[in-house]
């Protein structure tokens, strides 16, 4: 839509308008990475967090391929004090020879050119990582200051560039015995709203990464320093169990229904198939899968290959174990979700992504390809492990019954629903606007705060849901029981759109879902509460982009007649450096009730003035491990968690 608002369209009869010449001198051609920089969300996705840990990601790929053709197994990436980002492997090296069709040095032709690498023609490189191939060259483009530095063949080599510009040839500056290539970059901040990285992200990826490549190691050094001056330890990753070490990462601090996780491994028609699998006693299903390495968030045919050979096999053996009854109908995909932990990985020759983010494997013959593996691979585990078996029946059969539980509690609510003569909750307060991509409603806590919220909104667009009561934390719990928590419902009833497998897009009456809850430690709560059912059981609300999270001031700061709201600390900081402090009044706020109508509006509901938060997920095994420590059954995980963070929260009230 930017691009059309900044044309000069004619009017609709034709009639030319001023500026309305057009001839091939209007044409643009953007030379080598110039469009890169000046379109880089077409490269990296956006100009925020998520673009600018792409890079990471993008170089790191690079020394991934080199580890995947067995070239490579450590990868060091460091994050510097002053924002330079380091990824160093001990792979071959970028080739320094002359390019033939360029005349120059082959590793420049990487560093410039789009779509240049050894991964496009089928020569260096099989299988590679990487969603787009864009590669280190988008790194460059996007880049204030990179050097690179390559050792191989005896020698050291060196090049500098600036914004994707070569400042120096690629000289060679010393021998050397070693081999391997080393980007130094730092992100142009005149490209990126943030250069500060997540450590927990990077942690997320690498480890992920490690576990992805058994064998490799991963070195992860942040280097900036605390408040305190401290530093954080080195992180090393590396895992040679692979995939069934990755599952028992990820069911860590839960109860496994079976152990070992059962491993899985086959090649057929060129594609290489792992799977690790286990079961725990937790009521979410967890299936993580990759083609290539690339996290294909979206699924694709692999996962519906996997759950085909999944569903038939343990059939096939309880049937042949006699673990269900002669006249018992089958176990369904949906019996054997609950508690299912696996990890997907399957590495092919030409991959094809699809879906809205290029994250969905589309391949057709993958799908029997995996079920067959996969089917094979299950059956002979079984058999030689016949122990594992009942468990798994005996969950999937409970899973069974709590669904039916689960589908008269639904019938419940629409029955309820349609004796009242509504499909509305008495609590809300709706707005009188019907279009649902012109409407929002607030979440919010508490009698008092929806009292002003009610009062202060603009009630043609702008709907009011007030809670009252306990929410349930649903990651401890069935479905069944999450149906029938009151103020769930409630929840349920005011979206129209339902949840879990019943979810309807279409029928979502609001297309802007604010949570909005007190600044303290029970308005946090809350906060992750509601957002673990949303991430749970309406993932599709994050997903589209329709859940945010409403930011209420921390401070009134009034000088004199005039009033200034401080969302943290350091806003609170610049506005009194600014103020006679013996005139000046800061009021903290506590509660959104202690907010009147008007300042409510103001503060945190005009889409004028308003501060909201975007719910959406950018590391899915990140955020499932953050719900997973903290609203899970097991403590020490939390109490590890909290040990390591504690150092970070500000404005705790205790």
């Amino acid at each position: 839509m930017s691009d059309i608002n900044e044309m000069e369209m004619a009017p609709a009869n034709g009639t030319p308008t001023a500026g309305a010449h057009y001839d091939a001198s209007d044409i643009q051609v953007l030379e080598g990475l110039e469009a890169v920089r000046k379109r880089p969300g077409m490269y990296i996705g956006d100009q925020g967090p998520r673009g600018l840990h792409h890079l990471v990601y993008e170089v790191v790929d690079n020394s991934i391929d080199e580890a995947l053709a067995g070239f490579c197994d450590h990868i060091e990436v460091a994050i510097h004090p002053d924002g330079v980002v380091s990824v160093q492997d001990n792979g071959r090296g970028i080739p320094t020879d002359a390019h033939e069709s360029s005349g120059k040095s082959a590793a420049e032709v990487v560093m410039t050119v789009l779509h240049a690498g050894g991964k496009f023609g089928k020569g260096a490189y099989q299988v590679s990582g990487g969603l787009h191939g864009v590669g280190v060259s988008v790194v460059n483009a996007l880049s204030s200051k990179l050097d690179l530095r390559i050792c191989r063949d005896g020698g050291e080599y060196f090049q500098s560039y600036e914004r994707g510009v070569p400042m120096t040839e690629l000289t060679r500056v010393g021998d050397s015995d070693a081999h391997g290539t080393r980007v130094d970059f730092r992100a142009d901040d005149e490209i990126f709203s943030t250069t500060e990285y997540s450590s927990d992200v990077l942690k997320s990826r690498l480890r992920e990464l490690a576990f992805l490549n058994p064998g490799l190691t991963i070195t992860y050094d942040d280097m900036r320093p605390d408040e305190e001056g401290n530093r954080p330890p080195t992180k090393i990753y590396r895992f040679d169990g692979g995939l069934g070490s990755f599952v028992e990462y990820l069911n860590k601090g839960k109860e496994a229904v079976h152990r070992p996780p059962i491993f899985i491994r086959g090649e057929k028609e060129n594609t290489t198939v792992e799977v690790a699998l286990q079961y725990n006693d937790t009521y979410i299903e967890r299936i993580y899968a990759f083609a290539n390495l690339i996290n294909t968030v979206e699924g694709g045919t692999h996962v519906s290959g996997f759950r085909t050979a999944l569903t038939r096999a343990i059939n096939d053996e309880a049937r042949r174990a006699k673990l269900l009854k002669e006249k018992e109908a089958n176990l369904t995909g949906d019996d054997l979700k609950e508690g299912l932990t696996a990890v997907i990985s399957i590495k092919l020759l030409e991959p094809q992504f699809e879906g809205q983010t290029k994250t969905k494997l589309g391949n057709g013959d993958v799908k029997g390809i995996v079920d067959s593996v996969v089917y094979e691979g299950l059956k002979l585990a079984m058999e030689e492990t016949p122990e594992i078996l009942k468990p798994i029946v005996d969950k999937a059969i409970r899973t069974r019954q709590a669904r039916e539980a689960a589908r008269k509690a639904r019938d419940l609510v629409r029955r309820r629903s349609v004796m009242s003569g509504l499909d509305l909750p008495g609590k809300l307060a709706d707005c009188s606007n019907r279009n649902p991509s012109d409407s929002e409603l607030y979440i919010v806590e508490g009698d008092s705060a929806g009292g002003s919220a009610k009062q202060g909104r603009d009630r043609s667009f702008q709907a009011i849901l007030p809670l009252r009561g306990k929410i349930l934390n649903v990651e401890k719990a069935r479905l069944d029981k999450i149906l029938s928590n009151e103020v769930i419902r409630t929840i349920i009833q005011a979206l129209g759109c339902g949840l879990g497998d019943e979810y309807e897009s279409e029928r979502l009456r609001y297309h802007k879902i604010f949570i909005m809850a007190d600044a303290d430690v029970d308005g946090a709560h809350i906060r992750t509460l509601l957002l673990t059912l949303f991430y749970r059981h309406m993932p599709q609300l994050i997903e589209d982009g329709h859940l945010f999270v409403a930011q209420p001031p921390l401070y009134r700061v009034q000088d004199g007649k005039k009033v200034n709201y401080c969302y943290s600390d350091k806003e609170l900081k610049d506005a009194m450096s600014n103020t006679d402090q013996k005139r000046t009044h800061v009021q903290r706020y506590k509660g959104l009730g202690e907010m009147n109508p008007e300042q409510l509006w103001d503060t945190t509901m005009n889409p004028d003035n308003r501060v909201i938060l975007k719910v959406r997920v950018d590391d899915a095994i990140l955020t499932d491990e953050l719900f997973g420590i903290l609203m899970g059954d097991a403590v020490e995980p939390r109490r590890e968690f909290i040990e390591n963070h504690a150092r970070e929260v500000r404005n705790l009230d205790i």
